[in-house]
């Protein structure tokens, strides 16, 4: 058995949960113990199962949860070291990695993969695991060669897609925040990522889930139409978070 649990995904926190049989690592960790714990509860998730924390970056909506979670779960930390000295993490265990280069995790193997954001040293996540390939590709403005291989082997990705173009030009952000989010080293709009999923689509059963989506700049409809339209994958079949609180498990 294997199932992703994505817990949370957006500017309010990020949390995924990669559970294979009686194992599970955790992708970062945005929110509080507290209401981390109530989430894998609703997902019938055993806590005792998890064996790591894998950080991408160090933004407060993927760590914020972190020093307390790894604390509490007993699990150490796993990231580079740029993004370990770049948050506070109290008195965890860490356990240090570098982009490109693979590690293990009990029955995982793990490729940190760069990406391109206003961050240390942020990093995607290609989790090898089963005989399956999933990927974790968000924060980023653009994708990377590595990145696009990932995504064109991946049989799940959750790959970001974070606002509209439209709806961030007329939104009530400063120029300057616009800017940056559109930058190379921001994060990908919906057109951005519909073009990185249609030029890697080789696996026919691969599963897409859009990640990371902006609650101000962007909405579930209209991220799975846009994405739909650019890919011709059947919008049902283009899955994300609809809302505060939502979560969603995949069997991969």
């Amino acid at each position: 058995m294997l199932e992703v649990h994505v817990l949370a995904s957006g500017s309010d926190g990020n949390c995924t949960v990669i559970q294979y049989d009686d194992e599970a690592i955790m992708v970062d960790a945005g929110l509080s113990y507290s209401r981390t714990h109530k989430l894998m509860e609703a997902e019938g998730i055993d806590e005792s199962a998890i064996t790591a924390l894998l950080v991408t970056h160090e933004h407060a909506d993927h760590v914020g949860g972190a020093g307390p979670i790894a604390r509490k779960l007993d699990i150490p930390i796993y990231c580079n070291p740029a993004t370990f000295g770049s948050f506070n993490h109290g008195k965890s265990e860490y356990v240090m990695t570098q982009t490109l280069q693979r590690f293990g995790v009990g029955e995982f193997s793990v490729l940190p993969l760069p990406t391109l954001h206003d961050a240390a040293d942020p990093n995607a996540y290609n989790i090898t695991v089963g005989g399956k390939n999933i990927l974790i590709a968000t924060d980023t403005g653009a994708f990377t060669f590595p990145l696009r291989q990932a995504l064109a082997d991946a049989d799940f990705a959750i790959v970001e897609a974070n606002y509209d173009q439209k709806m961030l030009r007329d939104g009530p952000y400063p120029e300057s925040l616009k800017r940056r989010i559109e930058s190379d080293h921001g994060h990908m709009c919906n057109v951005i990522s519909a073009k990185e999923i249609k030029d890697t689509a080789s696996n026919e059963n691969r599963k897409i889930f859009l990640g990371h989506l902006s609650k101000h700049n962007n909405t579930p409809d209209i991220a799975r139409e846009t994405v739909a339209r650019i890919t011709g994958i059947k919008r049902y079949k283009l899955d994300c978070l609809e809302f505060m609180g939502d979560t969603r498990t995949v069997d991969v």
